[in-house]
């Protein structure tokens, strides 16, 4: 495992002690039942291929640095509000303990959208991967710095027969060979460290030209503003994960559309 500092250690904890109570009320046999009667998933590779910028759009309810980001939590509505300015896709915050999120949330965004849709967690079990399906996730996201390669490559395998696609989380270039090297199709380059929570937008511009042309970019964190987007698509990414930005608008919807052009 890349050396972890303890925010991003306290993160993987919340994860680890949310699996189990959740394995204890969901067992698997269960997951896979639900599983097993949905129609296969989406295809977020092909969604985010665009002539233009894609925007993975993200909810969440607060995060351990900001805070609070919404009085009135609904991920139905913003699944339907973000699907109807042109998102690309979705990504679902669905770790409790410092986002107040849960995978419950993955069922409403989908019953109100038919984009594909990220699990977005601290996932360090297969339970999560199970679930993230169950729910009616199409992709999971996978954090190099949480895992040993020997894991990451269990829960990427894993991801695959389920048919999600696993976006593989980096911060850095000994993260992105890791990443590379256990067969990522989708990465996703994270401005924001996790040792620190700092951000620097800078690091898309550094690592796209280590990624290959077949591989989908996704940058992520620190985007608020036409120009952050127009930056990331002169750098070479495909798509921008945005959530605080989203989160905070008065006009969610606006700034979608701003972000995407």
């Amino acid at each position: 495992m890349t050396a972890a500092p303890d925010l991003l250690l306290r993160l993987v904890a919340e994860s680890t002690a949310e699996v189990e109570a959740r394995r204890a009320a969901m067992p698997v046999h269960h997951l896979e039942r639900i599983a097993a009667a949905l129609p296969a998933p989406r295809d977020l590779r092909s969604a985010l291929r665009r002539d233009r910028l894609a925007v993975i759009a993200e909810m969440k309810a607060r995060t351990p640095v900001m805070g609070r980001l919404s009085d009135d939590y609904a991920p139905g509505r913003l699944a339907r509000l973000y699907s109807g300015a042109g998102a690309a896709a979705l990504s679902v915050l669905c770790q409790e303990t410092s986002f107040g999120g849960r995978p419950e949330h993955l069922a409403e965004a989908r019953a109100a959208s038919d984009l594909p849709i990220l699990r977005k967690d601290f996932i360090v079990d297969e339970h999560q991967v199970l679930e993230a399906r169950a729910y009616g996730a199409d992709a999971v996201l996978l954090i190099v710095a949480a895992l040993e390669a020997s894991r990451l490559r269990a829960l990427m395998g894993l991801a695959r027969e389920l048919g999600l696609e696993a976006v593989v989380e980096v911060h850095d270039e000994a993260q992105l060979a890791a990443a590379l090297n256990a067969g990522a199709t989708v990465v996703g380059v994270n401005h924001r460290d996790l040792t620190t929570f700092e951000v620097d937008i800078g690091v898309t511009e550094r690592l796209r030209p280590l990624v290959p042309s077949e591989v989908v970019y996704v940058a992520e964190s620190g985007i608020h503003t036409p120009e952050d987007a127009a930056r990331m698509r002169r750098a070479g990414a495909d798509a921008v994960l945005v959530g605080e930005a989203l989160m905070r608008a008065p006009d969610p919807a606006a700034k979608l559309r701003e972000l995407s052009h």
